[in-house]
């Protein structure tokens, strides 16, 4: 138990050394800052396996399509690998779309491929962010 808690905890170290790389930058005034800090939050949860923590960080739209976090950790684990566990995460630019704010993160797969990760987000109620989609895509890698 007490090796698998330490595991946990090497991974989401690991996790947020990858997350030190990209400066915010935005266009549109957006606050690419707070966007870029609830996807590293996420992909923090995702390294510990901690389905609560990162099903936190879903717009109220994904919660209701996916109901429990344990549902929504098991299409990340499946569908989303590349978020899930990075071996690298560069920020690329905020801007605003048709759908609202993105955030473009440039990750490196498990298994060594690039991907870029479209998220998108939606305002909440309260005023908060949260993601609301993800959408992956190869890519040939981040380039300033």
């Amino acid at each position: 138990m007490a090796q698998a808690h330490f595991r946990k905890l090497a991974a989401a170290a690991a996790v947020g050394t990858l997350l030190l790389s990209g400066a915010a930058r935005s266009e549109d005034g957006l606050d690419s800052g707070a966007f870029q800090e609830i996807i590293k939050n996420q992909m923090k949860a995702f390294a510990t396996d901690n389905a609560g923590a990162a099903f936190s960080f879903a717009a109220s739209s994904l919660k209701r399509r996916f109901q429990t976090p344990e549902f929504f950790m098991e299409m990340v684990r499946q569908g989303y690998q590349p978020v899930y566990k990075p071996q690298s995460v560069t920020f690329g630019r905020s801007r605003m779309t048709k759908i609202g704010p993105t955030q473009e993160v440039y990750v490196t797969g498990p298994k060594g491929k690039n991907w870029l990760a479209l998220y998108s987000f939606e305002e909440q109620d309260d005023g908060s962010w949260r993601i609301s989609g993800c959408y992956l895509t190869t890519s040939d890698g981040f380039s300033a």
